[in-house]
């Protein structure tokens, strides 16, 4: 079984290459947003995969609060691995995984990788570039391979890379929680009222009103899903995302 959370598509895509790889089922994190429980009952044999994207040097509070309820019911142990997609850097990510699921499953994830690829960020990171991103794919390729046959193999290992000191895990959340908050959105007149954003919103954080998408929460999870899927590009968050462009896997 592979859990996954994707804004833009590149946790989807790791995710689904390694469902094809190992024909693990594949399903998204989002399917258990209301669910008190997430019973994971895997088959003799197969492993529990979790694929995340890495927001502000940790994880997004979607998937934080999925791991908390994630409870694995199976003899013995399945073999357990934690994916982490980045930008720049890691973070400490993977502490906070372990932290986690220390406290929830009373065990550690027997490997934890990590796959560089664009980073979505774009109130910072430049992604008006074609050429650039696929790039990093095409690099993002090979360390998907090369983590296939680590999980095949049955390796136990942290081999996420990149990693930031671990002060950085006392960051995290007063950094993120600043980041998530739904005022530095705006729309511009280019909307065309599709409802898009609303109708894909994983934090259902925005309605339509009078044919134009209103942010109703004060926090969302900061995945820029609605920027970056946004037909008509009018939703912008703080001053530059408009020049770093939109990016989806392709």
């Amino acid at each position: 079984m592979i859990y996954y959370f994707s804004a833009t598509g590149n946790s989807r895509y790791v995710a689904e290459t390694l469902s094809r790889y190992f024909h693990d089922p594949c399903v998204s994190i989002e399917d258990f947003a209301d669910v008190e429980s997430v019973d994971c009952y895997p088959a003799p044999g197969e492993s529990v995969g979790i694929v995340s994207p890495t927001y502000a040097w940790g994880l997004p509070v979607n998937v934080r609060e999925f791991l908390e309820k994630l409870v694995i019911k199976a003899p013995g142990q399945p073999y357990l691995y934690f994916v982490a997609t980045y930008g720049k850097i890691s973070g400490t990510v993977d502490l906070e995984v372990i932290r986690i699921l220390k406290k929830t499953i009373r065990r550690s994830p027997d490997a934890l990788f990590g796959v560089k690829m664009p980073d979505t960020w774009t109130p910072i990171f430049d992604l008006s570039s074609r050429a650039k991103t696929d790039k990093i794919n095409s690099a993002a390729d090979k360390q998907i391979h090369d983590m296939t046959e680590l999980i095949r193999a049955g390796k136990e290992r942290n081999y996420i890379k990149n990693k930031a000191p671990e002060l950085f895990s006392f960051v995290h959340k007063p950094v993120y929680n600043h980041l998530r908050q739904t005022k530095y959105f705006h729309v511009e007149e280019s909307c065309i009222g599709c409802g898009q954003c609303a109708k894909n919103c994983p934090a259902h954080a925005i309605e339509m009103k009078d044919g134009h998408p209103v942010w109703v929460k004060d926090r969302c999870i900061a995945c820029l899903r609605c920027l970056h899927h946004c037909p008509e590009f009018a939703i912008q968050y703080g001053t530059h995302t408009k020049k770093h462009g939109q990016y989806a896997h392709k």
